[in-house]
């Protein structure tokens, strides 16, 4: 009796040192340092300020961007997002909140399904999925990526906790995943998931699991959660249907219209990259599960270890789905990497002994990724600004790598892979760190149209329009955003007729002058991070700028 109260009290002492790494490290990953940088590129601060004009207006139905239905993207994120605006305030920093939290869910799911199903290494799963490159930048961004990740995440592991329990449960649970990854991103997300199913019932020869995954109850529970913001949008807005599902998935597909074209092979890095610093052992758990896969088919798949034929199908389908698109973006195949850390995590369970050479090949690329993400920092802040010396970015590189690699080599000798997950979080954090303390300000400086939007503002207290010309759409959706107001674009033929305040690149002032003859245009100031000139622009016939 004793025995067993010493048991539940070692395992309860475990379950609650896992439930504070989960939330520390998911605390550092996805939370820490959200306003360091601003709105990055055109999407970020687009999104943003729709969900902004939504909270404005009490709209919970139909997207607007400058007063006009936005109807690209459907609706979850928004919906995060003005939660956060109503609880913070409208922020930067809100705006971002939602992906961090749908990735601190992605990372419980996965840990909760390896704790159920698959005990023994299931904070290795979850730790390793939360550091994964891909995972920490999306779950740092604001984006409709990450949610549609998360909720696929969760279909497709609660599929397969139910062909394997056959406790509808689990089915329930992936019916709902799937019509809030529809609200997130579209339809994307049950027709992947009915790609990686038919492929795994193909692959098993029991094509009678695709019937059997057809559930009625299920199937109202997707339509009540998923269909009701699709006819509401679609009745306020009858062009929804064209606009969203013929533009901007079918054309995204099938054509260039978005000039996003990419090589067949565009994903192969992307991949690679996302998987970070995980990516020696992956592709090493990869060809060991296809090999097993082929020599081993059919007991294979009759055993616990199907589940990473699973996870192998997962991880390529998609891939090689979004390859064959005409466009690409990094985004697409965000919803794969789960696979291949879950991957990793049953390599790794599986493993009785090291692999010294694996090892290696593991130590020297993470050391190498630990020591270039500050290092890479510290080189662009010396481009930039002539900053440290390039003796001191090669000894800081130098010393990380060394550091790095020897907390590997010592605690894999020492104690094997079990303890992997910690040996290579550890650096991971110290990269991640220093890269947002070193590089924040000046990727805030170089990306992000905040500090131009309060330089303006301290220039003329926020009262006038301000216009672009030749800027770039980043610039304008920033300005858009930390503005809180339309921003015209001369080029498009929308130049105020009164007062306003305009923003050139450097070069380009001349044409400035030939667009606006018969105005008086007066130098503001340089933003020279981004080599921007911003002018006051007089009205018609007035002569000087007021004070």
């Amino acid at each position: 009796m004793k025995t067993v109260e010493r048991h539940s009290a070692a395992s309860n002492v475990r379950s609650y040192t896992d439930w504070l790494l989960l939330a520390g490290f998911c605390g550092f990953f996805f939370f820490f340092g959200l306003s360091y940088f601003g709105l990055v590129g055109a999407d970020e601060p687009r999104y943003a300020q729709v969900a902004r004009e939504m909270f404005v207006r009490h709209d919970w139905i139909t997207p607007t961007l400058a007063g006009k239905a936005w109807l690209e993207k459907p609706i979850f994120y928004y919906w995060q997002t003005i939660l956060f605006y109503n609880i913070f305030g409208v922020s930067d920093w809100a705006a971002r909140l939602p992906s961090a939290v749908n990735a601190t869910i992605l990372v419980l799911a996965a840990y909760l399904f390896l704790c159920r199903f698959r005990p023994g290494f299931h904070l290795d799963g979850a730790l390793i999925t939360a550091s994964a490159v891909g995972i920490v930048g999306f779950g740092r961004a604001a984006s409709m990526d990450i949610a549609l990740a998360t909720s696929f995440t969760v279909a497709m592991l609660a599929w397969f906790a139910w062909q394997e329990s056959s406790r509808r449960f689990y089915l329930g649970i992936f019916y709902a995943a799937l019509a809030v990854g529809t609200l997130a991103k579209g339809p994307i997300a049950p027709f992947l998931a009915a790609l990686v199913i038919f492929l795994f019932a193909w692959a098993k020869g029991e094509l009678r699991l695709l019937g059997r995954t057809v559930w009625i109850p299920g199937l109202l529970l997707f339509c009540t959660i998923a269909l009701p913001w699709y006819l509401a949008v679609q009745m306020k807005n009858p062009e929804f249907f064209r606009v969203f599902i013929v533009q901007h998935n079918l054309a995204r597909f099938g054509t260039d219209r978005y000039h996003h074209v990419r090589p067949f092979w565009f994903y192969i890095p992307i991949v690679v990259m996302g998987l970070l610093p995980w990516v020696v052992f992956v592709i090493t758990a990869i060809a060991e599960t296809v090999r097993v896969w082929w020599t081993e088919k059919r007991t294979m798949l009759q055993s616990e270890d199907a589940f990473n034929v699973f996870l192998v199908i997962w991880l390529v389908a998609p891939v090689l789905f979004f390859s064959v698109s005409q466009s690409k973006l990094p985004g697409y195949i965000l919803p794969t990497l789960p696979a291949a850390t879950l991957l990793l995590a049953q390599y790794i369970r599986h493993r009785s002994h090291n692999d010294e050479q694996l090892s290696v090949a593991h130590i020297t690329l993470h050391a190498l990724v630990s020591a270039s993400i500050p290092a890479l920092v510290l080189l662009y802040i010396i481009g930039q600004n002539h900053a440290p010396s390039t003796r001191a970015l090669l000894l800081a590189g130098i010393f990380v790598f060394v550091l790095a690699a020897a907390m590997i080599v010592t605690f894999l000798r020492s104690q094997g892979l079990h303890l992997l997950r910690f040996i290579t979080l550890v650096p991971v954090v110290l990269a991640i760190a220093v890269a947002l303390r070193l590089g924040a300000p000046i990727l805030d400086a170089r990306l992000s149209a905040r500090p131009l939007a309060n330089e303006i503002f301290r220039m003329e207290n926020g009262t006038l329009p301000v216009a672009v010309f030749k800027a770039s759409r980043e610039v304008e959706y920033g300005l858009h955003f930390y503005r809180n107001q339309s921003i015209a674009r001369y080029e498009s033929g929308e130049i105020p007729a009164g007062e306003h305040v305009v923003v050139v690149p450097q070069s380009d002032h001349e044409l400035l002058a030939n667009k606006l003859s018969g105005r008086r245009i007066s130098y503001l100031g340089t933003f020279n991070p981004q080599a921007l000139d911003y002018y006051w622009i007089s009205a018609p016939g007035m002569m000087s700028m007021p004070h």
